[in-house]
């Protein structure tokens, strides 16, 4: 592409130039007429004035045609121009980003790594000799480096295929997913159902239709683009809900508050700060593995409080939440966590299940993956390698921890717990045949508690034997009302997006393995401990399965957290 240039000065040379250029720029290009004598006028003495930016050859050569016709027309020549080109379109669009003018990368891997990816302009300088022919002595330009993406081509396009799908079908406000290795960080795939084409990043049509653009205001427009450019795996926050059991598990194990043989008692409800916190069914005596098998809110209350309010925070600033990861991308949120001198001891209970604080889903992978890789804290990253135009490695992301969370025992533990629950737990859905895919679900119900709004989710791994891939998809505001509360949504979007995309990985069935945690068979409504937490209150027997009301009194529904424990 090109840049129209005009030289003002050499325009003013004779009075039989400026008539026949001004008409000429007008007529190819649509310029005013009016406004550019005004130009011409007022910069007189200038050799450098930029009309338009990224010409096209067709019309640069519609405008040279008219100079070979009448060589009156003087003063105008073409700067080369570079635009970056999107071959796949909108594939991993919130990943990539885009540039705007003057090549500024905007969004994503291009405004993140802008400096890095932009290089020096080429100039070409001219002069005019005697008779006025132009002579030009060129600045050769110097290339910007190359970034060599962690995506996946093939898992992202998979993804987005089933998102397209799920909102098809179903339906939601959001629908997201991040997949990742969990031994380095590297980001596979991020997705939204809300993508653009990266070559044209402004165009709504995909979302509204001509009329609904045309009544749009400039603010409506804005803000229409905003949402549809925003990145949810990074900027948007939500309550993780029971998908934040795991990490409430491991911090009293690393502690040894608990044991794997510890067990708790739940019976339906249990009374903390003067409120009634109920679970999704009164499950008598669970072991530790049963507590999350079973999604049981009186065990990770019962947990919690073992941990107190200075632990449990200690443990969440130690898996990154309440803070930023680091991730390479612009527009990275913290999330919001209640303060430990706020953490009291309600706030606590509804914490260790995963509710009163908020995440992003960003913060949940980097965290897992350390839960289920060992303990091993890696930064995630959408970028491997930069290197120059020879091919050249000038940085590459080191693939170390940058904290370890827990220990191998810990991390062995979660494994089997969430391979459970897949197999036998609220998470079954999630299976696919010949894989070991381990995961917890999680149903999270939005402020105010009062308009039944919910952001259901999943989080796992495969194989949970020695994972090579963790997988997080969340749904905000499901649109069938029969299943927006219902995690089996996301468990059965994971289940079908593993399934395509686990070959391509180079994961393969394996088959079914025993695990050596110990399961004990134990009726409902049985007497057992809640650690050394005090009795959980006698409460009426719930119906089983995950999609259950779980929560306060109604008294207490937009004061203090609901769940949905799954």
């Amino acid at each position: 592409v090109y840049n129209v240039i005009i030289e003002p000065k050499v325009v003013l040379t004779d009075e039989d130039y400026l008539e026949p250029t001004v008409e000429a720029l007008s007529s190819v290009f649509g310029l005013d007429a009016a406004e550019l004598t005004s130009l011409i006028h007022e910069k007189s003495t200038s050799s450098y004035q930029r009309l338009l930016k990224q010409v096209t050859i067709d019309v640069v050569d519609q405008f040279e045609n008219l100079k070979k016709e009448n060589r009156n027309i003087k003063g105008v020549w073409f700067e080369e121009e570079y635009k970056r080109i999107y071959p796949y379109g909108s594939l991993a669009s919130h990943v990539i980003g885009y540039t705007s003018a003057g090549d500024v990368g905007t969004w994503g891997i291009e405004e993140y790594y802008n400096s890095s990816l932009n290089g020096t302009n080429g100039r070409v300088y001219g002069f005019y000799d005697s008779e006025l022919n132009l002579t030009r002595t060129r600045k050769e330009a110097i290339n910007g480096y190359s970034i060599v993406s962690t995506i996946d081509s093939n898992i992202q396009r998979i993804v987005e295929e089933h998102i397209k799908k799920f909102q098809e079908e179903i339906g939601a406000n959001n629908v997201s997913v991040i997949v990742s290795n969990p031994n380095n960080g590297e980001i596979y795939a991020m997705a939204t159902n809300l993508g653009f084409d990266l070559n044209n990043p402004y165009d709504l049509s995909a979302y509204y239709d001509e009329v609904e653009i045309a009544s749009m205001s400039e603010e409506d427009k804005e803000k229409a683009l905003n949402s549809m450019w925003r990145n949810f795996s990074i900027s948007d926050t939500y309550e993780p809900g029971s998908t934040f059991k795991p990490f409430t598990v491991a911090s009293a194990l690393e502690e040894h508050l608990i044991t794997p043989e510890t067990t708790f008692q739940c019976n339906g409800v249990q009374r903390v700060g003067g409120h009634n916190i109920r679970c999704n069914a009164r499950h008598g005596t669970v072991t530790l593995a049963q507590s999350l098998m079973k999604s049981c809110n009186p065990s990770m209350m019962a947990i919690g409080e073992k941990e107190g309010a200075s632990l449990f925070h200690t443990y969440q600033d130690h898996f990154f939440f309440g803070k930023k990861t680091g991730v390479d991308l612009p527009g990275e949120s913290e999330g919001i966590l209640i303060s430990e001198d706020k953490l009291h001891v309600t706030e606590l209970a509804t914490s260790s299940f995963g509710q009163g604080f908020n995440v992003t889903m960003i913060q949940m992978v980097g965290g897992f993956a350390s839960l289920v890789n060992g303990g091993h804290y890696y930064q995630p990253h959408v970028v491997k390698e930069i290197v120059t135009d020879q091919g050249t490695t000038i940085d590459e992301k080191e693939q170390y921890p940058i904290n370890e969370t827990v220990s191998t025992e810990t991390s062995e533990f979660i494994r089997e717990a969430m391979y459970l629950t897949v197999q036998d737990g609220t998470a079954k859905p999630a299976q696919v045949k010949g894989y070991l895919v381990g995961g917890k679900t999680g149903t999270a119900q939005k402020l105010p508690r009062s308009s039944k709004k919910y952001v259901v989710s999943f989080i796992g791994c495969v194989p949970t034997d020695d994972p090579q891939v963790v997988i997080y998809v969340v749904i905000d505001e499901v649109h069938d009302e029969t299943k927006k509360a219902s995690s089996t949504v996301a468990t059965t979007l994971t289940s079908q997006i593993l399934k395509d995309i686990l070959p391509f990985l180079e994961v393969y069935p394996e088959g079914e393995i025993e695990y050596k945690v110990d399961l004990p068979v134990i009726k409902d409504g049985e007497e057992g401990q809640v650690g050394e937490g005090q009795q959980g209150e006698q409460g009426n027997q719930g119906n089983s399965g995950e999609d259950n009301y779980v929560g306060f009194d109604d008294s207490q529904a937009d004061a203090i957290p609901d769940t949905m424990s799954d």
